[in-house]
């Protein structure tokens, strides 16, 4: 069984390779994973190209929804984007905030950070900014969001409960997040639920739904809101990588669901932070 250390490892080198292989490669990759499919598309993303700030150099079809579409983003808000990427959610966030707002993207993955960056002088954006660190302890301080965004990268976070209390200590008291992310409804089968290809991938580091629901709400997020929801049916040329054809086709038949959810929450103007088993303020 991997460790956390290990898995955050493995993800890393994969979107390592990743930030530094051509789009159309991304683009015809499960979750940008690597030629994992014979289907040209991508089965998770969700297409960005008609949002205003769109850039297609900053695209990596990595994605599994929109959620910077659902973010209710103002002028002037300070943005943060967990798991930045290539910097495609950012440039859409600064199209809301406009220049008297800032974007904060945020990517443990070097590769990915200079990307970004060298995206963002292109476009000469000066109030987006791209930070190396991890979402579980992140290299912000607190109250200072108004908005949080994320797309198809909590999945990959072995510490997903991690990730949620560094959401609310690094929001504004009444700010909000909108995050998109890969979860389930019953039991992947345990060949793909460890294969390391497939955990890059997006699909078999997925928690179950209402697990996932559960940690938002326990981190002391009100107004959870599911504000988009779709299946995601994995090609069987995929499957057939970890599966014979009959497993296939119990698995189909099966009550297992892999879905993608936009989930929007608030942190409470009154919100309480724990910064240690002894002190809360």
């Amino acid at each position: 069984m991997s460790t956390d250390a290990q898995i955050k490892d493995m993800v890393r080198q994969k979107y390592s390779e990743i930030a530094l292989q051509d789009k159309e490669v991304n683009a015809t990759s499960c979750c940008g994973a690597g030629g994992c499919s014979t289907e040209v598309y991508n089965i998770m993303s969700d297409d960005y190209t008609r949002l205003e700030g769109y850039n297609p150099d900053a695209d990596l079809n990595l994605g599994c929804g929109l959620p910077t579409q659902f973010a209710k983003i103002k002028k002037g808000d300070t943005v943060i984007d967990l798991g930045s990427g290539a910097g495609n959610d950012c440039f859409i966030a600064r199209q809301e905030t406009g220049e008297g707002g800032k974007v904060i993207g945020i990517d443990f993955t070097p590769a990915m950070v200079e990307k970004a960056r060298i995206n963002a002088e292109k476009i000469n954006f000066n109030n987006v900014e791209f930070r190396q660190g991890d979402i579980e302890k992140m290299p912000v301080t607190a109250n200072t969001a108004d908005v949080i965004v994320s797309n198809c990268v909590l999945n990959l976070v072995p510490n997903k409960d991690g990730v949620f209390k560094e959401i609310i200590r690094v929001l504004k008291p009444g700010g909000h997040f909108s995050i998109s992310d890969i979860v389930l409804a019953g039991n992947l089968p345990s060949k793909i639920q460890e294969a390391a290809e497939m955990y890059a991938g997006c699909v078999s580091g997925a928690i179950q739904k209402q697990e996932y629901i559960d940690l938002i709400a326990n981190n002391g997020f009100t107004n959870i809101t599911i504000q988009k929801e779709k299946a995601i049916v994995v090609p069987d040329d995929i499957l057939s990588g970890y599966l014979s054809k009959e497993e296939i086709e119990q698995f189909r038949a099966g009550s297992t669901g892999i879905y993608s959810i936009t989930v929007y929450a608030e942190k409470p103007v009154e919100a309480k932070t724990c910064c240690g088993p002894d002190c809360c303020s």
